[in-house]
């Protein structure tokens, strides 16, 4: 038998009202709750990149942060990264 991989999404997130490790501890476990999440939250540029299986929506994300009581959107790229990404894409 041949083990499916889940596909794994990157999301950035802005996350506001964090304002000490503390804070970042608590925003990476309470995404850590949801089953194969992990994250890396950078206190001082208020983000939170976040690898999750495809099956894992950007709202369950976004929930979970802001029942731990954080503000939290989903990150825009700045243009010149969106149009980056579009010349590289094939």
């Amino acid at each position: 038998m041949t083990a499916v991989v889940p596909t794994i999404v990157r999301t950035e997130l802005t996350v506001g009202g964090m304002h000490c490790g503390n804070c970042v501890r608590h925003v990476q476990e309470s995404l850590g709750e949801i089953d194969g999440v992990t994250a890396e939250v950078d206190l001082d540029t208020a983000t939170a990149e976040v690898r999750h299986p495809a099956d894992v929506t950007v709202a369950q994300l976004l929930d979970a942060i802001d029942e731990a009581g954080y503000e939290v959107a989903v990150r825009e790229a700045p243009a010149h990264e969106n149009a980056a990404g579009a010349a590289g894409a094939r």
